[in-house]
């Protein structure tokens, strides 16, 4: 029996400023006594569910999150030939369905929603439906728009709506933010920009001062399998193919913050992957105390197996069955993990 499936991805940034606090500078969390790197859950969720590999493993299954229902419908209306005052009565109508929508603007709904492909082609039917017989939409025709659906982001990172409790989703994929390993000192990188065109002032043009900083992050995933394939109405293919997808993503993509000035792109080095019915545990308690030393990446997979094991001592097995990818010592295979996290 599976359950659970459990992720423990150590990962090496280089100088960058992947995910950024309101003032611009790296965000951090003390741990340890230390201040360490931090990556927040929800910037990690919409890289993986943004990327390219993602929207390519799957296309047609994947949800849109927007505040603009109510725009669309307007704009589809207004191109069919019907009047703005009509339209605007309309389509506030609908995205009424949605949520509560701004008081200056009927169009626009205040919280995102997050609908699945087949809600949007049901939205889009009504629209087309409204603009040919030229009327307003039904109350049937309202409540129908949202219904049963298959998105995976959905299914994995849930749904709130709260004027239509009966459509909320559960979450099946819990994420931890991603935090530094060891201590991180955020510096300030000077730059100055110097325009081309201008010959009689060799001065620099533009003067500006960015925050960075470098840092191994552990980052924790716990999956409820079972909840994610009621969450994609019991398909199984549809739910492994939703599990190689999450997992690939994880060891592979990383936010996109600051890309363009420090190409920061890594992949996992190091991933365990643990399933089976017991209750899920995090492995950070391994970096309360701060990683030091001259080899990080080493001393964070040592820590980290001592703990697991040491778990395993003193509560008993924590997982049924476990798989592992070391890049440092080209062991596993990232072909290997992903078999084995799709697998019952």
């Amino acid at each position: 029996m599976t359950r659970f499936v459990q992720l423990h991805l150590l990962i090496s940034y280089p100088p960058a400023n992947l995910n950024r606090d309101d003032s611009g500078q790296p965000k951090t969390a003390r741990m340890g006594g230390v201040e360490r790197l931090r990556i927040s859950s929800q910037s990690l969720k919409r890289a993986w569910r943004t990327s390219e590999l993602f929207q390519q493993q799957m296309a047609g299954a994947i949800g849109t999150r927007t505040k603009r229902l109510g725009r669309e419908a307007f704009d589809a209306l207004t191109a069919a030939g019907i009047s703005e005052k009509l339209a605007t009565e309309w389509a506030g109508q609908i995205a009424r369905v949605y949520g509560a929508v701004k008081k200056d603007n009927p169009l626009e709904i205040e919280q995102l929603v997050h609908i699945a492909p087949e809600e949007r082609a049901s939205l889009e039917a009504l629209v087309a439906t409204l603009a040919s017989e030229k009327r307003a939409p039904t109350e049937e025709e309202l409540n129908a728009l949202l219904h049963k659906q298959t998105a995976v982001d959905i299914a994995m990172f849930g749904r709130m709506l709260a004027s239509k409790t009966e459509h909320n989703g559960e979450a099946a994929v819990q994420v931890a933010h991603a935090l530094g390993v060891h201590a991180s000192a955020i510096e300030d990188d000077y730059f100055t920009a110097v325009d081309d065109l201008n010959q009689s002032d060799p001065g620099a043009a533009h003067i500006g001062e960015s925050g960075f900083a470098a840092a191994v992050f552990y980052q924790y995933l716990c999956i409820d399998r079972d909840l994610l394939k009621r969450n994609l109405g019991g398909d199984e293919e549809l739910t492994q193919r939703a599990l190689i997808a999450l997992t690939e993503a994880a060891l592979k993509v990383g936010p996109s913050g600051k890309q363009n000035s420090f190409a920061s792109r890594a992949y996992a080095h190091y991933a365990l992957v643990e399933k089976g019915p017991q209750q899920p545990r995090s492995l950070s308690l391994a970096f309360v105390k701060p990683v030091t030393g001259n080899d990080y990446l080493a001393e964070s997979i040592e820590v980290m197996h001592r703990l697991r094991d040491n778990m395993d001592q003193v509560y008993g097995e924590c997982a049924d069955r476990r798989y592992q990818l070391d890049v440092l010592k080209g062991e596993g295979s990232l072909a290997e993990l992903l078999d084995f996290v799709a697998m019952e």
